[in-house]
């Protein structure tokens, strides 16, 4: 398999009132194409810092990050952008909608940051996630409109919108009531079995073991890094989110 990123001796420290902190401490790790890891451990272990440097929404202390076989460890703020725009899709737990735009416009907001995109171009591909995420429905409405379960939908085709070569996911169930957790968790089922590379950091054991490897980490170390045969599949296209859910 392709790799995507690889991660080398990756640490992250912060200092706060000449006080530091080590959120990682050397982490090395290899994602390949295709795979759907769930990232675990006890609060402050270094789970979202991580995710962060993933995301390109943070550089690490030292270590050498690459993607797609560029280093991207030392960008600028800038660069950084740039390449999260074309490569990246990140999906939050507070779903991160902006509230004066509809969800249309919330999905298409990644591809503004991308030349060569004619209109029809943009139109198409938003209209093609809202699809997948079954949200075509409700494209008109703002996010107040919504319900947690059909933001975080809203969230992940916005994630999914450039094609990215990783979707990085911050407790995508932690708003959620159950139910709709469900849904959102089969639409990651689902996008896994398109071939879509996923990481997802999670404090739910019973989520973790949806992925098809599971990373845990510890006071900022990687303690396990194991494969895992998923607790519950679906096949392609078998599952509804229905408009009535929540």
């Amino acid at each position: 398999m392709t790799t995507v990123i690889t991660l080398e001796n990756i640490s992250k420290i912060f200092l706060t009132q000449e006080i530091e902190t080590r959120a990682l401490n050397e982490i090395s790790l290899v994602i390949k194409k295709g795979e759907y890891i769930s990232l675990s451990g006890q609060s402050g272990c270094g789970k979202s810092t991580l995710l962060s440097i993933l995301g390109l929404l943070d550089s690490p202390s030292s270590g050498s990050y690459d993607l797609h076989g560029e280093n991207v460890s030392l960008l600028t703020r800038d660069q950084r952008a740039k390449i999260r725009s074309e490569q990246i899709g990140i999906v939050f737990q507070s779903f991160n909608l902006i509230s004066d735009l509809n969800v249309f416009e919330n999905v298409m907001l990644p591809l503004t940051y991308q030349s060569g995109l004619s209109k029809k171009m943009i139109e198409n591909k938003v209209n093609e996630v809202l699809k997948k995420v079954d949200m075509s429905h409700r494209k008109n409405h703002y996010p107040a409109q919504l319900s947690g379960g059909q933001q975080q939908r809203v969230a992940v085709a916005r994630a999914l919108v450039n094609d990215p070569a990783i979707i990085l996911a911050d407790e995508p169930t932690g708003n959620l009531d159950s139910k709709n957790a469900e849904i959102v968790l089969q639409l990651f089922d689902q996008l896994h079995q398109d071939g879509a590379t996923i990481c997802m950091v999670t404090h739910d054991p019973a989520s973790a073991k949806r992925a098809s490897r599971c990373l845990e980490l510890f006071d900022g170390q990687l303690v396990k890094d194991h494969e895992n045969k998923p607790a519950k599949s679906i096949s392609p296209g078998s599952y509804s989110t229905q408009s009535t859910a929540s």
